[in-house]
């Protein structure tokens, strides 16, 4: 008895292991015809031991959108005969109205019927029958400028409560596409019917022009099903749903041919400025802070601040920081730039304009955020002199008579304040013979060495001839923003006494340039007096044609 078992089980695992080719091929769908919004299921079932990759759903991809593919495999054993069946269940999306054929499938040498699909317009309007589920897509804008923000609204439709589901996002070639804020849930009557609504927004920056449709949302879900009196257990009963967004077509327009600077399209931008003190003075940091702000773009569209400074500024920049943040649907970036300017010399000086172009989406012409120019007067350093200004004699007592200026001094005498402004006078004194000792240390040791040591490059570096002809050509057109950064790069050559001495040579012209250019009423500006001064620099290029003599002479 014992061995009729065992020939019985190992009859029984020879059966399950036998290897049953396949049959025949079915494929099926669950609904037919279809709405355009609407998903249908395909089954394809083959009789047999099948491959689970065997079926391949590549050939739908012209008709349809194609969802995600679930395999399943079953085996059944009745008096002793086995039945194997693999079943591959996929969701198909319509791409358009019409009639539409599945092709056969061929799984193992067999093959399934074609099966022929009808895709019909989604119903509308009043006399069309109420649907339970459906999606919605609007766009505020259906023709806008390249990278300009076009918001995508998607709402869902649902007649019944939810248990779970996803709604993908839009999607469009060569786009940015984001969510803006949370979903919005409330409900709608339409048609006479009530509607729980899941609304949901979508910042879309196109990256390309040309013509273009965007693809609706899929919603993949499940819901309480009609019949809630049936139950598996504890949990009620749900169906699946599958609904995809009509499709929506835009033009995106190309940069305009007359916008030659950084593309910024918009319909608002803003610059604002933050100065850390009023007050200036020698050798004391004032951080200044410009924030720009644009609305429908992302933080990388954001240009550079341009900014300019005069030459007796030093400035130290911090590292650009942007932000984003949503506000009606919509996106507003920011671009924090702060520099932390140190003026070496006081006066009074001009703080130029800054603006930035931008082009304006809604009037379709270019615009500009700008600062007005400023004044900013710089004092000096609590105890610092200046060449212009000599000591103030001292305060002294009546002069004593001539018979006791042999007397000792005494505490608070005008001879003891003499005496300590002479002592002070012979420390300044030795502190200067010392820097000019190291001075003349220094030039012996540079001038052994000579720019022969210096790679070719180099060398040239400290003959500004060559910028000389061009500086003056640019100072001729009389473009004062152009001239400022040549003429700030072509000081830079020099020695710091050099630049010094020059920029105290044509400090009056270029003031008068400066207060031309970015006054709060510019003024018309000559710049033959600049340029006069510049012809008259001492060290100017020879009538020969030869440069500058060299900072470091050759010994």
């Amino acid at each position: 008895m014992l061995k009729q078992r065992h020939w019985f089980i190992w009859l029984l695992l020879l059966t399950f292991s036998a290897h049953a080719e396949v049959t025949s091929v079915t494929a099926t769908v669950d609904k037919n015809p279809v709405m355009l919004d609407e998903a249908i299921t395909l089954t394809v079932t083959a009789e047999g031991d099948a491959e689970r990759e065997a079926f391949d759903s590549s050939v739908l991809l012209s008709d349809f959108v194609v969802g995600r593919t679930s395999v399943s495999s079953q085996t059944s054993i009745i008096n002793f005969d086995t039945r194997r069946t693999t079943t591959w269940s996929t969701t198909l999306f319509p791409r358009k109205v019409g009639t539409f054929t599945i092709p056969a499938f061929t799984i193992e040498g067999q093959k399934s019927a074609p099966v022929e699909v009808r895709v019909i317009p989604v119903q509308q309007g009043d006399n069309a029958p109420a649907r339970d589920y459906y999606v919605s897509t609007e766009v505020n804008n259906d023709s806008v400028y390249l990278q300009q923000q076009l918001r995508y609204t998607v709402k869902l439709y649902l007649s019944s409560q939810i248990e779970r589901g996803s709604l993908q996002a839009p999607e469009l070639e060569n786009a940015q596409i984001q969510q803006l804020g949370d979903d919005k849930q409330y409900t709608e009557l339409v048609n006479g019917r009530r509607y729980q609504v899941v609304e949901r927004n979508f910042a879309v920056l196109p990256q390309q022009s040309g013509t273009f449709t965007i693809r609706g949302p899929v919603f993949s879900g499940e819901v309480i099903a009609p019949n809630t009196n049936q139950r598996f257990g504890f949990f009620n009963r749900t169906q699946t749903i599958n609904r995809v967004g009509p499709d929506v077509q835009v033009e995106v327009k190309p940069i305009p041919a007359e916008v030659n600077y950084h593309w910024l399209p918009s319909d608002f931008v803003q610059l604002d400025e933050e100065w850390q003190s009023d007050t200036f003075t020698v050798g004391e940091p004032v951080t200044r802070t410009l924030t720009l702000t644009a609305v429908g773009v992302v933080e990388e569209q954001l240009p550079e601040i341009e900014q300019i400074y005069p030459p007796d500024f030093k400035l130290y920049p911090d590292q650009a920081n942007s932000a984003s943040a949503e506000k009606d649907n919509r996106l507003i970036v920011q671009r924090t730039e702060s520099v932390a300017m140190i003026p070496t010399k006081a006066g009074s000086y001009i703080i130029p304009e800054v603006r930035v172009p931008w082009f304006n989406v809604s009037t379709g012409k270019t615009e500009y955020a700008k600062l007005p120019s400023r004044t900013v007067n710089v004092i000096a350093a609590a105890g610092q002199s200046t060449p212009a200004l000599t000591p103030a004699p001292m305060q002294t007592e009546q002069p004593q008579p001539a018979e006791e200026e042999q007397t000792p001094a005494q505490p608070g005498t005008a001879e003891t304040a003499q005496n300590e402004w002479d002592n002070l006078h012979t420390i300044m004194l030795a502190l200067w013979l010392l820097t000019l000792i190291g001075w003349l240390f220094t030039y012996v040791q540079l001038k052994k060495r000579g720019p022969r040591n210096l790679p070719s490059s180099q060398a040239e570096a400290v003959q500004p001839t060559a910028s000389v002809n061009q500086l003056q050509q640019i100072v001729r057109q009389g473009d004062i923003r152009k001239i400022q950064p040549a003429l700030t790069q072509w000081l830079s050559q020099f020695s710091a006494a050099k630049r010094w001495q020059i920029e105290q040579q044509i400090k009056p012209e270029v003031d008068a340039m400066m207060a031309a250019g970015y006054a709060s009423q510019p003024g018309k500006w000559d710049p033959s007096a600049l340029l006069n001064k510049l012809k008259s620099l001492p060290n100017r290029q020879s009538a020969s044609g030869q440069g500058l003599s060299p900072l470091y002479p050759a010994s």
